[in-house]
């Protein structure tokens, strides 16, 4: 039986689409997940490292930590190497099939490090709260747009004031030949990293109709009138983005 710390190749999309079926967080997609979002997204590691420092500057004594849609909890695990001991990391996410294998890779892991509590959870129907530091990495795409507002001022209320989100997405362009040289750009780093012209085109039609991106500008003035006051985007690579937005004191 293979590990659940064992890195299996994502070879999903190299089959017919039609054996495959539309994308979901489904036990196939659970197997794969870490090859998949390391050579599907451009500056995934350096987002991921950010988020562990960022933990040390935010992360505060006694507070909790929102990760939603955590998938195999990646910034769950570095943000418990940096929490105090008396915080609780909320690790949230509508997968069972992620969960359960996060449940897994936490029990053979370490337990050393604050509590690290799991939510098979749609993450529209959780109330933030006590938070100091909130992570949606690559999550928000994933939700209708008209219901990312709330998603968005439902975190806000759940801050603690200095507390602050952390919001990496796909984005689009206003520009078409931006938006296409980027399309392109992006493209080519998957082929660069393993993928197949075939695979690149059965994915981008598998989750076409699932992750929807928004412009930059719409995400910044998202945050805006949710209430942030401080709103930096700090990573860029092609078409993906890191937003950091913290509420005021």
């Amino acid at each position: 039986m293979t590990s659940d710390r064992t890195v299996m190749r994502d070879n999903i999309y190299s089959l017919p689409l039609n054996q495959i079926g539309s994308f979901d967080f489904d036990e196939q997609v659970v197997k794969v997940f870490p090859d998949m979002i390391s050579r599907s997204v451009p500056g995934y590691a350096s987002i991921l490292s950010m988020i562990e420092q960022l933990a040390t500057r935010f992360v505060r004594p006694g507070t909790a930590v929102w990760d939603l849609g955590c998938s195999l909890g990646a910034a769950t695990q570095l943000i418990r190497r940096q929490a105090p001991l008396d915080c609780t990391i909320h690790a949230v996410d509508s997968s069972t099939a992620m969960i359960e294998r996060l449940r897994t890779i936490l029990a053979e892991g370490n337990d050393s490090g604050c509590i690290v509590m799991l939510h098979e959870k749609d993450l529209r129907n959780v109330e933030i709260h006590n938070a100091t530091f909130v992570v949606l990495n690559l999550t928000l795409q994933f939700l209708p747009p008209a219901e990312r507002t709330r998603v968005i001022e439902n975190v806000w209320q759940g801050l603690l004031p200095g507390g602050a989100l952390l919001l990496s997405e796909k984005i689009c362009f206003d520009q078409p030949t931006q938006q296409q040289l980027m399309t392109d750009l992006h493209h080519d780093f998957k082929r660069a990293h393993g993928y197949s012209d075939l695979e690149v085109a059965q994915k981008r039609t598998a989750i076409e109709n699932r992750l929807i991106p928004e412009s930059l500008d719409t995400h910044l003035k998202r945050l805006k009138h949710a209430g942030f006051t401080t709103i930096a985007p700090w990573f860029q690579c092609f078409n993906f983005v890191s937003i950091l937005a913290v509420r005021g004191e």
